[in-house]
């Protein structure tokens, strides 16, 4: 059969992947029933803690067991049967550079962008998060499926890598950590010498570190094998752990997820795409750059890197969840990024065996499906964004800044999905003229994707002081468009044609992945670059504090009228009389101050153009390894494809993210569609009245904090506020209410002061100032009631 040259170009060759008659490197036949039973316990404990079957405190103890045990006596079994001869040392020092360089990368962006009050602890525990791998309950059962007939030497390496995160990485997150509670402490008492003695002892400590460092011991000492008065006695316990942490990481899932905020949805993504995106493909460059001299075993050579890249999907131990309970620090991060990535680990860890256990592809048909991929994905996605983009136009967002940028954003992406969609019929026609003309079409507007994430970034610094762009929007809008189709005309004159081929990524060949390398990475450092300033700047904390000008005074000291029924307390929001601004009254007004002032700033939408930036820079980044991915491997092989696969989905689906973040405006949509909805309730129920219902518990809260805390409260937190050219309110916002009730001990993290605050709102004690918004940890303003 005769392989297109660019195919050969690819290395996807059957030639290049495996001779024909080569045995497979894995098996794959026990993979899906290892995933099954790994999930299946998983889900059995999810149930048995969600049903309560298994209460929180018993659910420790479980643990306790598990890690302090189970695991233990599992490391101690296998450090002294291990047998070191085996052992390709290259491979063991590869993980070890990869597992130091994320917990390196991972821990300067962290000091550098997280807040000065948390940054150590951040970084801390967010290193160990990256770099903690799930590599007993979940990651051997996996490795055993796969290599057990093949290579089964390789399940030694699960016992060989674990060490290096719990006697060298962890220990320095520890002490981050511990200097975290050292500069919290007002009076400071321990010195850092002290800190250092506190990390060294809490290793010692650790009973999985000891044990593996009593195997070591005893694996030279009793040559290799357990003595047969113990052996009963140790498998008991190392079989033990498989079942049990398992059932106890389902367990731990339990109610994680419900404790997302808006604050913890970036740093989630952050970790996640470093855990399973970056970890997995450094790890396996670091194994072929160190065991490059291995070229007598290529075969060997291949199977250690993709076995490398494998283990770097392992999702995140719960132990670090362990970890930042014991510290008090980053418990919703940690727990919700432990749950999302053991689940996102499966499909990814199923998928690159399935690629690496077929025997034989022949190109034409995987180019054929990575054309339709691309095709399907942009007219879906064409679909999403005509929608939002009439949303921009109906709302007139799209007059307004940052929004006009990212219309700007949107059209090139529509250009993108039709450029494809023409690109899918034009490429099989033999018309040179239509497939330059489609190519330069679809590669500038595609550029300028890429292209318009940083610029968009860039924009929201310049607007961080005022509001105002500092440079005319006119320079940025001619970079987001001139600078893709400037790239796209020196690709055409310089680069030449490939023949024979249908993808649009490798028409022009090597010339056009270095033109796509340097885009990605100019708009992944600008990106970057400006959040990280973005974070760094004045947004007034975390984006969305509103500007204070509008500020009179002082807090003043409200009195309250004493002695009231507790029951009048709980009349619907709105009933009761207040006798300052009309904004407590639920106020309606067009001219209303502090209600245009939130609309001012919710009109900015910087959260999300925030999030939409950077999803959209962790594609880019998809994209740029994989460029370099093909420029620096000499094979790049099986795995390529599936972040081949990976890039034509977010290159050409784009458009989900932005139909997500963009096109259901609340105003225009939702609002709306709630009382069509309401009304054609109430007209099919005319009779039925809607009652106010509160439960106990809300009037427990509603009472205690009415008869010991609201009049501090106010002293603290309400100020008198212009909302009228003549009129003023007593307010407060939100997040104040949260950060007191955190102050006072009302609440310990801000997940449980959100649900207070939502419970005074429902026992009518407190409404927002329009009353169109529920209690929520943002920067909306919210009186008391009487």
């Amino acid at each position: 059969m005769e392989v297109p040259a660019i195919i050969n170009n690819l290395n996807l060759s059957n030639g290049d992947l495996d001779p024909l008659d080569t045995p497979p490197t894995m098996s794959i036949d026990k993979l899906f029933p290892a995933l099954l039973e790994c999930f299946g316990i998983i889900l059995c404990g999810y149930i048995a803690g969600r049903a309560n079957i298994i209460t929180s405190t018993q659910a420790k103890g479980l643990g306790n067991f598990v890690s302090k045990f189970a695991l233990p006596a599992l490391l101690f079994k296998n450090m002294v049967l291990l047998d070191f001869g085996n052992v390709i040392w290259p491979f063991l020092w590869s993980i070890l550079i990869a597992k130091v360089s994320v917990f390196f990368i991972v821990c300067v962006i962290t000091l550098l962008v997280a807040s000065p009050d948390t940054r150590f602890s951040k970084a801390g525990l967010f290193s160990i998060f990256a770099t903690q791998s799930n590599d007993f309950a979940l990651g051997y059962p996996i490795v055993e499926a796969l290599y057990k007939n093949t290579h089964p030497e390789y399940l030694q390496y699960i016992y060989l890598v674990a060490p290096v995160s719990l006697m060298l990485l962890n220990p320095i997150g520890f002490a981050f950590c511990e200097i975290q509670k050292w500069r919290d402490q007002r009076a400071r008492q321990q010195s850092k010498l002290q800190i250092v003695g506190v990390v060294i002892l809490q290793v010692l400590k650790n009973p999985m570190v000891f044990m593996v460092v009593i195997g070591i011991i005893f694996h030279f000492i009793l040559d290799q094998k357990i003595p047969a008065f113990m052996e009963q006695f140790v498998d008991g316990l190392a079989n033990s752990f498989g079942g049990a942490a398992l059932f106890y990481l389902g367990l731990s899932m339990v109610g994680q997820l419900g404790k997302l905020t808006r604050s913890t949805v970036v740093a989630l993504i952050l970790l996640i795409t470093a855990k399973l995106l970056v970890m997995p493909l450094i790890c396996r460059e670091t194994v072929e750059l160190l065991d490059a001299d291995n070229t007598s075993f290529s075969l060997e050579h291949s199977s250690l890197s993709n076995y490398a890249f494998l283990y770097g999907v392992f999702p995140s131990a719960p132990s670090v969840a362990i970890y930042a309970a014991h510290y008090n620090m980053e418990l919703q991060v940690v727990t919700s990024g432990m749950v999302i990535s053991t689940f996102l680990s499966a499909p990814i860890m199923y998928v690159s065996a399935w690629l690496l256990t077929i025997p034989w592809m022949d190109p034409k048909p995987l180019m054929d499906s990575l054309q339709n991929v691309s095709f399907n994905a942009s007219i879906i996605s064409l679909v999403a964004l005509a929608w939002t983009v009439t949303v921009m136009f109906l709302s007139k967002k799209f007059k307004r800044l940052p929004h006009m940028f990212t219309v700007n954003l949107f059209l090139a992406q529509i250009l993108a999905c039709v450029s494809m969609i023409m690109w899918n019929f034009v490429v099989r026609q033999d018309c040179f003229i239509g497939h330059v003309l489609t190519f330069t079409l679809l590669y500038g507007s595609l550029y300028s994707t890429y292209v318009w994430p940083g610029l968009i970034a860039l924009s929201l610094v310049l607007m961080k002081r005022g509001g105002e762009l500092k440079v005319a929007p006119g320079f940025l809008v001619i970079a987001g468009w001139g600078v893709p189709a400037l790239v796209a005309a020196v690709l055409l004159v310089t680069g030449e044609r490939m023949p024979d081929t249908i993808d649009s990524a490798f028409f022009y060949g090597r010339p056009q992945i270095i033109c796509t390398s340097v885009v990605l990475a100019f708009s992944i450092v600008l990106g970057g670059c400006s959040l990280v300033g973005l974070r760094r700047g004045t947004w007034d904390s975390m984006y969305h504090v509103l500007e204070r000008d509008s500020m009179l005074g002082t807090i003043e000291d409200l009195r309250l009228p004493t002695g009231p029924d507790i029951r009048d307390m709980f009349e619907p929001a709105g009933t009761g009389s207040i006798n300052i601004g009309p904004c407590e009254t639920g106020c309606e007004s067009p001219g209303c101050l502090l209600a245009q002032e939130e609309q001012q700033v919710a009109d900015r939408q910087v959260a999300r153009h925030v999030l939409l930036c950077l999803l959209l820079i962790v594609s880019l980044l998809a994209n740029l390894s994989s460029c370099l991915w093909w420029l620096f491997s000499r094979v790049p092989g099986r795995l390529y494809l599936e972040l081949q696969f990976f890039c034509a989905v977010v290159n050409y689906g784009q458009g989900f993210i932005s139909f997500g973040l963009f096109g259901l405006d609340k105003h225009l949509i939702i609002l709306p569609f709630k009382k069509k909805i309401s009304c054609l309730w109430h007209r099919r129920k005319p009779e039925e009245q809607p009652q106010l219902v509160i439960s106990d518990d809300i009037m427990m809260t509603c009472t205690q904090f009415i008869r010991y805390h609201k009049e501090q409260c106010v002293r603290d937190i309400v100020q008198q506020k212009r909302c009228g050219e003549r009129t003023v309110a007593d307010t407060f916002l939100g997040s104040e209410l949260v950060e007191w009730l955190l102050q006072v001990g009302l609440s310990q993290d801000r997940g449980e002061a959100l649900l207070y605050g939502i419970r005074l709102q429902q026992g009518g004690v407190l409404q927002h100032i329009t009353q169109e918004y529920g209690f929520k940890d943002d920067n909306l303003h919210y009186c008391f009631t009487a």
